[in-house]
C-alpha cells in the first residue's frame, strides 16, 4: 500500500456538519410546525403577541423545514455522493466550509427577522433583501464546489444522481435570483421589481419550482444513490433514469400557473400550467417506478432493514403526491380544493412522506460511514422512528383531505335565493376536529425526530471519524 495520496481521500468534515444540522433543524422546524398546528386548535397559544402569532411563525416554519432541514440534507448528501461517485475530494475545503457557515447564517437570519415581521410576503421567498443576497452568494459558491468537483472527477462517467443534484443547483439559483429582484427602501424593506399579475406569475413560477427543483429534483438525486446502495442492488433501469431526468426538468418549470387558476392571470397561461402539470405525472411516476423496481429480488430486506423501509415508503408517498398534484391542477378540481386544507395536506404528503422520509433514510445510511461505525447505535430506535413518521404522516394528510373537501363544499353551497348556505365561521367549526388530528399527526412525526437525535448522538459519541476517513482512503487507493 505504498501509493501516495492526500491525508484524507474525501472531505467528510463538511458532510458531517450538514448531516448533524439536518437533525437539529428538523427538530426545531417540525416542533414549530406542531406548535402552530396547535394554535389552530387552541388560539390562546398565540399569547396575544405579534411575534408569536400564526402569521409570523408559519413562514418561519416553512423556511426551517424547507431550507434548514431540507437544505442541510441536500448539502450533506450531494457533497457525499459527488465525492464518492467521482472518486475525488471536493475541489475546495474552504469554499465548502463557507457554504456550511453561510447557510447556517441565512437560517439564523430567518429565525431573527421573520417573527419580527420583516418579510417580502412572497411564499417560500419571505427573506428580505440582505438575507436574499447572502443566500444567493452561498448558493453560487455551492454550485462552484459541486461542479468544480465533477470537473476534476477521476471517473469517466457522471453518475445520474449528480445530474439531478446539478439541475437542482442551477435552477434554484435562477429561480431565487429572478424572483428576488427588488427595490430596497430600507435595510429590511423592499418592493418587488415586478407588479400585479406579472409579480404573481413570477412568484408562482418560483414557488412551484421551489417544490419542483429544491424539494423534488434534489431529493431524486438522493434517491438514485441511496436506494440502490441500501438495497445493494443496481438501479432498475439506468436508461429510464436518464429519460426521467430530461422529461422532469423539461416539464416541471412550466407548472407554476396552476397556483393561479381563476385569477387575473391570462387564461391561456392558466391552461398551459394545467396541461403541463398533468403531463408531469409521466416522468414523476417513471422515477418512482424506477426506484421501486430497484428492490427486485431484495424485497425481503424490508423485514429487517428500517433504513430501506424509510427510503421505499418515501417513494410510495412521492408517487401518491405526484398523482395528487396534477389532479389538483385541473381547473374544475382546483375550484373545490384551492384555499382549503386539501392543499396543506398535499404539501405535507410530499414534505413529510417524500422529502423528510428520504432525507431521514439517507442520514441514517451516512452517519455510521461518516463516523467510522459499522451501523447506527440502535436499529430498534430506527424502527420506532419509522412507525412514528409513517403514522404521523397518514394522520396529517387524511385529516387535511377530509377538512379540505368539507371546506370546499361548504364554501360553494348556496341557497335557492343565491345566498351562501354557510358562514365562514361554520366552516371553521367543522374543521376543528381535523385540526386536532393534524396536530396529533405532526406531534407523532416530530417525536420520531427526537428518537433520531438520540440515536445519532449515541452513534457519534462512540465514533472514530479518523477511522472513517482512513477506510475511505484505502478504498479510493484500491479503486485506482
Amino acid at each position: 500500500m505504498s501509493t501516495a495520496i492526500s491525508p484524507t481521500a474525501y472531505n467528510y468534515k463538511v458532510v458531517r456538519q450538514f448531516a448533524i444540522m439536518t437533525v437539529v433543524w428538523g427538530i426545531l422546524g417540525m416542533g414549530l410546525g406542531v406548535f402552530i398546528a396547535s394554535q389552530l386548535v387552541w388560539p390562546e397559544l398565540n399569547f396575544g403577541l405579534p411575534w408569536t402569532s400564526f402569521g409570523r411563525l408559519r413562514p418561519l416554519h416553512t423556511n426551517l423545514v424547507i431550507f434548514a432541514f431540507g437544505g442541510c440534507a441536500l448539502f450533506a448528501t450531494s457533497y457525499y455522493v459527488v465525492q464518492r461517485t467521482c472518486q475525488t475530494r471536493l475541489i475546495s475545503d474552504s469554499l465548502a466550509a463557507f457554504t456550511f457557515w453561510g447557510w447556517q447564517a441565512v437560517i439564523v437570519g430567518a429565525i431573527v427577522t421573520l417573527p419580527l415581521g420583516y418579510t417580502t410576503t412572497k411564499e417560500y421567498a419571505e427573506l428580505e433583501w440582505p438575507l436574499a443576497i447572502l443566500l444567493a452568494i452561498v448558493w453560487v459558491t455551492y454550485g462552484l464546489v459541486f461542479f468544480g468537483t465533477i470537473v476534476k472527477r477521476k471517473t469517466k462517467h457522471i453518475y445520474v444522481g449528480n445530474w439531478f443534484y446539478g439541475a437542482f443547483i442551477v435552477v434554484t439559483a435562477m429561480l431565487h435570483i429572478v424572483n428576488h429582484a427588488s427595490l430596497p427602501v430600507s435595510f429590511f424593506k423592499s418592493y418587488s421589481a415586478y407588479s400585479g399579475a406579472t409579480d404573481a406569475m413570477i412568484q408562482w413560477w418560483y414557488g412551484h419550482n421551489a417544490v419542483g427543483f429544491f424539494l423534488t429534483t434534489g431529493f431524486l438525486g438522493m434517491m438514485y444513490y441511496f436506494v440502490p446502495k441500501q438495497a445493494e442492488r443496481p438501479i432498475y433501469s439506468y436508461r429510464l433514469s436518464i429519460v426521467h431526468f430530461w422529461a422532469l426538468i423539461t416539464l416541471y418549470i412550466w407548472a407554476g400557473p396552476h397556483h393561479l387558476h381563476y385569477t387575473a392571470l391570462p387564461d391561456w397561461a392558466q391552461s398551459l400550467g394545467m396541461a403541463m402539470s398533468i403531463i408531469l405525472l409521466a416522468p414523476s411516476w417513471g422515477g418512482m417506478i424506477n426506484g421501486m423496481m430497484t428492490l427486485s429480488g431484495a424485497w425481503h430486506k424490508l423485514r429487517t432493514d428500517p433504513i430501506l423501509r424509510f427510503l421505499v415508503v418515501s417513494l410510495a408517498f412521492y408517487g401518491m403526491s405526484t398523482f395528487e398534484g396534477p389532479m389538483m391542477a385541473i381547473k374544475t378540481v382546483n375550484s373545490l380544493s384551492h384555499y382549503t386544507d386539501w392543499t396543506i395536506g398535499h404539501v405535507h404528503a410530499g414534505a413529510l412522506g417524500w422529502v423528510a422520509m428520504i432525507s431521514i433514510g439517507a442520514i441514517y445510511h451516512m452517519i455510521p460511514k461518516l463516523f467510522g461505525r459499522a451501523q447506527m447505535h440502535s436499529t430498534g430506535l430506527i424502527n420506532t422512528h419509522f412507525w412514528l413518521a409513517t403514522i404521523g404522516t397518514v394522520l396529517y394528510i387524511a385529516s387535511m383531505w377530509v377538512n379540505g373537501i368539507t371546506q370546499g363544499l361548504m364554501w360553494r353551497a348556496i341557497n335557492d335565493d343565491g345566498t351562501l348556505t354557510y358562514s365562514f365561521v361554520e366552516a371553521l367549526q367543522a374543521s376543528h376536529p381535523g385540526f386536532i388530528v393534524r396536530a396529533l399527526g405532526g406531534a407523532f412525526f416530530a417525536t420520531g425526530m427526537l428518537f433520531m437525535a438520540y440515536n445519532v448522538f449515541r452513534t457519534v459519541r462512540a465514533s472514530n471519524p479518523a477511522e472513517a476517513e482512513a477506510a475511505e482512503q484505502i478504498a479510493v487507493v484500491g479503486a485506482h
